[in-house]
């Protein structure tokens, strides 16, 4: 409907005009309207006040008003009619309702949060990354294939494949998946000055060798033969079988001296395969000293036995063996581990291999022709 240019109450003035005695047409003429302009004001404001007028536009705002917001709400009542099996109660499931009625209904995002009753920002909230979740998995990983070693372990692990999360961090997740073990208490000793043991100044310098036992889950008793590199603190080879005599024990010497040379020293206990003619025999041909530990004194084969104490943690006291099969496919992977992934405290961050190939001799390919 076209607006007039006249307010309600400059019609009002006028129709008091005509009133009053002045001439319609005088009036239509001064205000450059028509009679039958006129004649609607008269029936429309005839007989009424400015107050009236004003109370008039009050009402007609009023009713528009509530036109409006009637419409609102039967667009509001249909839509919800459409939401009501749809049920929703966390934010979640919210989103996509706000969504369909977004998209279905032509409503405003801020009306359909409104109606659902969620916050706008609950509506654009979008998750950030896990910053954690990355090293969640490696502890994980490290913890099920190495669980016999600690914390310090596992973060030298996670920084040797190039990690360089703070440690702080790494062991409140640590903590936090409850992988922290419970340490140990010692017996209290006197307070010592050992001598330290003598590794050698290169590779093959000196080996030492020594026999565990364990048994399978039948009951049958099996033993195991640990060589190990003083110098670098490689384990050359583990034997396992049910009898180990000193031609088993010498056939696995000669097979790891095929493939890195031979000792300059063996060091041993007493043991009867140890002590045997044949053993002796061999070392003799071969040119090796065969350095014995004093009877009782396992300290001053301190090398392999610490060895020995990791190997029965991480191997034989972890599984339950059914064959001699079995053990030897898990002695395999500890020992690939053990020379190839995990730094011993001794070798300044390196693995024992890399120590190895550190400080092998360098042989020079060139030569006279």
């Amino acid at each position: 409907m076209r607006k007039s240019k006249f307010t309600e109450s400059q019609i009002v003035a006028t129709l008091k005009q005509v009133e009053g005695g002045r001439q319609v047409k005088d009036v239509c003429r001064e205000l450059g309207i028509s009679d039958a302009t006129y004649y609607v004001w008269k029936s429309k404001y005839g007989g009424m006040e400015a107050a009236d007028v004003q109370r008039l536009r009050d009402l007609e705002t009023e009713h528009s008003k509530l036109k409006r917001m009637y419409a609102e709400l039967a667009m509001e009542n249909h839509a919800l009619k459409d939401v009501i099996n749809k049920k929703a109660v966390d934010p979640a499931h919210k989103r996509p309702l706000i969504a369909w009625l977004v998209e279905q209904h032509g409503w405003s995002e801020r009306r359909a949060c409104a109606v659902v009753g969620v916050a706008r920002s609950t509506m654009r909230y979008r998750r950030r990354p896990d910053r954690d979740e990355e090293v969640i998995a490696l502890l994980s990983e490290l913890a099920e294939r190495f669980p016999e070693r600690g914390f310090g372990k596992l973060f030298q692990i996670i920084h040797r494949r190039g990690h360089v999360w703070n440690h702080k961090r790494v062991w409140r997740l640590y903590c936090l998946m409850k992988l922290n073990q419970r340490r140990r208490s010692r017996r209290r000793v006197p307070t010592r000055h050992p001598q330290p043991l003598a590794c050698g100044a290169h590779p093959n310098a000196r080996w030492s060798i020594d026999f565990m036992s364990d048994a399978l889950w039948d009951g049958r008793r099996f033993r195991t033969f640990n060589v190990i590199d003083d110098f670098s603190r490689e384990a050359s080879a583990i034997e396992v079988d049910l009898n180990l005599p000193a031609a088993r024990v010498i056939r696995t010497l000669e097979r790891i001296a095929a493939w890195r040379g031979y000792p300059g020293k063996l060091r041993l206990d007493s043991g009867p395969e140890f002590v045997a003619l044949a053993l002796a025999e061999w070392a003799e041909r071969k040119g090796i000293a065969l350095d014995f530990i004093e009877p009782g004194r396992p300290m001053q084969n301190g090398f392999i036995e610490r060895f020995n104490g990791s190997y029965r943690r991480g191997v034989l006291d972890m599984h339950l063996f059914r064959t001699l099969s079995e053990v030897r496919e898990q002695t395999e992977h500890w020992l690939a581990d053990y020379n190839q992934q995990i730094p011993p405290d001794s070798l300044d961050g390196l693995t024992p291999v890399e120590f190895r190939d550190q400080h092998q001799p360098q042989t020079s390919s060139f030569g006279w022709h």
